[in-house]
């Protein structure tokens, strides 16, 4: 299928070919009949992809920031690779979704293949869409106007923050699509209303929806106006859907107002207040977020936790249908708003009006009919990158499941830096499979995990998902009979840890001996391969002190849930365990959690004792700062100190012929890692972490994990 795709380095605008999405738990696939292009949001998002990196980092202060911080604590080589690997990822355009449901995923209820929806979907041929963030379309609104109903929303949701009564005035900042449709809509709450603007097409459609106006091409006092407009009492709210980095949007719509009237921000404008405004006034001010309640909830949107109607009326897919309502009885007219139309196929076209200075306003996007594209050809999972792969002299031939950030920064470039053949790459919408594909060289990018399984040229399968997924992924692989490798952790529970066992077990039974591996990869860093040297030659009982200044990650992000992420002591603190444990070169015999009293449990210090005496402790604190090493390992032994920073600099104290070890930039073992594992399938060697140290690893983090939940 095809999709709308975006270079945030560059700023251009392709149409790729990119896998089918399929309709996962909670979610609806949709065959796209319409989508809106919204000028505002897109148009700032390719206006920031085509400035150059000066231009960027003056658009966005606090990631300029956190940079430096970054430079600080990883080098500036690393830093520079992760922002450049940031921005080199296509971002997905559009938010204005009208189709047809081809599937519906598991737990999904009311909507049924076949009917006609509104969605929050990209601008593709099929989008795989929440189904709370899905709407019936009446029979009576068209698929032009049912295109307009996100953005409906918005303007709605703006409105609902106001609370307008019968009979006051209102002024609306910008009228663009959503101050058009906010003027409409405060109509129909029998509004009086005061539209503002320097086009005087748009502000001849705001007169057209019944609205009094000002053009501000003119000079003229929108702040006297809006005086006489409120019989010199002043306005009881300003709804802002301007876009703009002034201030002076927000400081007119003080002046303007009445006594304890209310502002509220659609749009985006500066924000630089006079406490003076505000102050005298008692004026209510508040920021609208997008479409309404359940925004940005993972919860609500991802896992279908609806809001009880009693307690919140209006959610985000509340206001999609009472939008629809409104076009389907014509209060809310969007027919006069659009200005062109595209098909999918001139979509560059389109966005060089967004951009250019040609005048527009709703600008549509129609895409093909089914005689034109059959739903088989459309939902095809899998597309080909290169028909034929090079030749290559490897054993090692890798799907690779999962595209994100960590894994076409670190885990797929070392891959093919150790050797590997780079045959499938796997993500759930498609998207970054792609870019991953071109970029280090797959011949397939698809949607659909088992294609990896049940293909025969495939003898590696590498795991980057989030951590729920591992252990049914490693389970799947070795009853395929392939080799494995898993980014951390292993697995979330005990269960699901004897399962591997288990699996493994039988793979080595029917003949298969699997190299199973897990990314501990601090092992291999080249600081802790000389620390294993040099502590080697020391005799008895080592202390060993692991310092993580993890950094604050917030409650409701997917890392923290229990049964997403794992939580952190799982998901991050099993890399220190498993550093302790090869330094001790021991058994672990007892382990214990001392846990910060805190909402989210990620700062405890965990104890390990080992069975030839020595002793480790981890400190894993979110309540740092980050001007501090992120990672800090302390040795005691035999009367030495090895003290190492970021895997960047190793220094001893009191230990004969070594003082120092500098690198230029930060290495963690990830590449080492990767070879290891690689060059134990290709030469049937062992595999580089013993399966028992893996799973006694496992079992002893899912322990202390235990013990910090409790």
């Amino acid at each position: 299928m095809k999709q709308i795709l975006q270079s945030l380095r560059s700023g251009t605008t392709e149409i790729a070919e990119v896998p089918c999405p399929a309709a996962g738990r909670g979610q609806v696939l949709i065959r796209t009949h319409r989508t809106l292009v919204s000028a505002g949001t897109e148009r700032m998002l390719v206006d920031f992809g085509k400035a150059g990196l000066i231009g960027k980092a003056r658009q966005q202060p606090d990631k300029v920031r956190q940079v430096l911080e970054k430079i600080k604590t990883d080098g500036l080589v690393p830093t520079l690779e992760t922002v450049f690997n940031k921005l080199d990822q296509p971002l997905p355009l559009g938010y204005c979704n009208v189709g047809t449901v081809l599937d519906v995923g598991s737990s999904v209820t009311g909507i049924d293949p076949g009917a006609r929806v509104v969605s929050n979907g990209k601008h593709a041929e099929a989008v795989a869409v929440p189904a709370n963030l899905c709407a019936p379309v009446p029979e009576t609104v068209s698929d032009d106007e049912a295109a307009f109903t996100v953005l409906g929303a918005i303007a709605l949701q703006g409105i609902r923050l106001v609370k307008p009564t019968l009979g006051e005035t209102v002024v609306v900042t910008g009228l663009g699509l959503i101050g058009l449709m906010t003027v409409q809509l405060l109509r129909a709450h029998g509004c009086r209303v005061l539209g503002l603007d320097f086009d005087r097409d748009k502000l001849r459609l705001a007169q057209q929806f019944g609205a009094e106006t000002v053009d501000l091409s003119t000079g003229t006092d929108p702040v006297a106006t809006a005086q006489t407009f409120s019989r010199g009492r002043g306005v009881d709210a300003v709804i802002i859907t301007a876009s703009t980095t002034s201030n002076e949007p927000v400081h007119q719509a003080a002046l303007m107002c009445r006594k304890r009237g209310r502002i509220v921000l659609v749009g985006v404008t500066g924000l630089s207040l006079s406490r003076a405004d505000f102050y005298e006034k008692e004026l209510i001010f508040q920021v609208s977020c997008s479409y309404g309640p359940g925004r940005y909830d993972p919860n609500y949107e991802e896992k279908g936790q609806d809001y009880p109607v009693g307690f919140v009326r209006w959610t985000e897919q509340r206001n999609f249908e009472a939008v629809l309502d409104m076009l389907a009885d014509g209060r809310l007219d969007v027919k006069p708003l659009i200005s062109h139309r595209f098909p999918l196929a001139d979509a560059a076209k389109a966005y060089e009006l967004v951009t250019g200075d040609e005048p527009s306003l709703g600008i549509l996007l129609e895409y093909p009919t089914r005689a034109q594209t059959p739903d088989a050809i459309l939902t095809d999972r899998t597309v080909t990158l290169a028909p034929v792969m090079a030749a290559s002299n490897s054993k090692v031939v890798a799907g690779v499941i999962g595209s994100g950030n960590y894994a076409t920064a670190v885990l797929v470039p070392a891959f093919k830096a150790a050797g590997a053949q780079l045959e499938n790459v796997v993500s759930s919408a498609g998207v970054s499979g792609v870019h991953a594909g071109r970029k280090f060289g797959f011949r397939k990018a698809t949607t659909d995990a088992n294609s990896v399984f049940n293909d025969g040229s495939i003898n590696a399968i590498v795991i980057s998902t989030r951590h729920d997924s591992h252990a049914d992924l490693v389970c799947r692989a070795l009853q395929a009979r392939k080799h494995v490798f898993a980014e951390k952790p292993l697995a979330l529970s005990l269960a699901e840890l004897d399962t591997i066992v288990a699996e493994r077990r039988a793979a080595i039974a029917a003949g298969f001996n699997p190299v199973v591996m897990v990314g501990f990869n601090r092992r291999f860093a080249p600081h802790i391969q000389k620390i294993k040297t040099l502590i080697s030659e020391s005799t008895g009982p080592k202390s060993f002190v692991m310092t993580v200044n993890a950094g604050a990650i917030p409650a409701d992000h997917w890392t923290q849930d229990r049964a997403a992420g794992g939580g952190r002591i799982i998901g991050e603190a099993c890399h220190f365990i498993d550093l302790l444990r090869f330094l001790a070169d021991a058994s672990i015999t007892a382990q214990h959690a001392t846990i910060m009293a805190t909402p989210t449990g990620d700062t405890a210090t965990l104890t390990l004792a080992f069975d030839d005496g020595s002793i480790g402790a981890i400190h894993y604190f979110a309540n740092g700062s980050k001007a501090f090493p992120k990672e800090r390992l302390e040795i005691f032994a035999g009367g030495r100190i090895l003290q190492l920073d970021n895997f960047r600099k190793l220094r001893g104290y009191g230990w004969p012929g070594f003082k120092t070890m500098k690198l230029w930039r930060q290495d963690k073992g990830q590449a080492t890692c990767a070879a290891a594992f690689v060059d134990a399938i290709q030469h049937g060697g062992t595999a580089p972490i013993p399966f028992a140290e893996l799973v006694e690893v496992s079992r002893v983090t899912i322990a202390l994990a235990g013990e910090v939940r409790s």
